[in-house]
């Protein structure tokens, strides 16, 4: 399938980028991650690589936070042929369920991490990947249908900028899923090594949102039910803070396996996503929310 528009050149004075089907030709050169400007400040190669030794695809809360975003992308994504991005795609487990419900679509990711793009270039050619800092996005205005964006947003600085981007991009109509770690109050050790600037509350994210023109369509949090416990451990790992790296990162290995593969939490989770189609949770561990772009009105 080819992109429905054509790209930035990756620096004044070189060629237009062309996706051929299985990478970026760029004059004579073909590339099958097609890079720009990269901001990585908030990770890296390294966290990516432990997150997948750690949590790899099956930890409850990421697997329902991708049920989650995929519902919605298939809830408001209309057309036949809608144009599908994902900012932080990393290795890929969101773009895989995409593909595979909406098999007319063509689906693109992007990350800031180099390491991971590469490796998603060769398990799955047919799929346009992108190196950028969202801040400074590439893509043309009015181009996407829709932009998956999970537990991104923490991870960039200025997230004002990066969420006007993602409206920019969007066509009239476009939908943007985005999730975000709640709670300001319980940031600790796995925020820090995780590079997070921040968690948010559900309204200091609609406020993000609504200043850059969207309008919120859905609103709500995951793990409700699992919260207090939650809470205590953050409680207890905030004690940690003035500890080395090393300290940290053992800390949160250990919390992401005692947890990612129990049976109960998996249960509770998929409870909890059951009855969300009625409920919109008022606290959780991770803040939801699903913003659209206003169409255009016919004169």
């Amino acid at each position: 399938m080819i992109v429905p528009f054509t790209l930035s050149p990756q620096s004044p004075g070189k060629p237009i980028p062309l996706w051929i089907g299985n990478g970026f030709r760029v004059g004579e050169n073909i590339f099958p991650v097609l890079e720009y400007s990269s901001n990585a400040h908030g990770w890296t190669d390294d966290l990516t690589t432990m997150h997948e030794e750690t949590a790899g695809s099956n930890h409850f809360i990421d697997r329902a936070s991708r049920q989650h975003a995929l519902a919605q992308v298939c809830k408001y994504v209309k057309g036949k042929t809608p144009v599908i991005l994902e900012v932080g795609c990393s290795s890929g487990f969101m773009l895989r369920l995409i593909r595979d419900r909406l098999t007319d679509a063509l689906v693109m990711g992007s990350d800031v991490v180099h390491a991971p793009l590469e490796q998603l270039a060769k398990e799955f050619p047919d799929i346009p990947l992108f190196r950028f800092d969202l801040t400074h996005c590439p893509l043309p205005d009015d181009s996407v249908d829709a932009v998956v964006m999970l537990n991104v947003l923490e991870h960039i600085e200025n997230d004002s900028a990066a969420i006007q981007q993602v409206y920019r991009i969007l066509k009239p109509g476009g939908i943007s899923v985005i999730e975000v770690p709640a709670g300001p109050h319980l940031y600790d050790v796995y925020d820090k090594l995780l590079k997070h600037f921040r968690r948010y509350t559900a309204s200091s994210l609609s406020s993000l949102v609504k200043r850059a023109n969207f309008q919120i369509v859905e609103q709500s949090h995951l793990g409700f039910f699992m919260y207090p416990g939650f809470w205590l451990v953050k409680q207890r790992n905030r004690r940690f803070l003035s500890e080395e790296e090393a300290v940290h990162r053992q800390i949160v290995e250990k919390n992401i396996r005692d947890t990612g593969g129990s049976p109960l939490l998996k249960g509770i989770m998929q409870l909890e996503l059951a009855l969300g189609g009625w409920v919109s949770y008022p606290l959780g561990i991770r803040c939801l929310l699903t913003a659209m772009k206003a169409k255009v009105l016919d004169d």
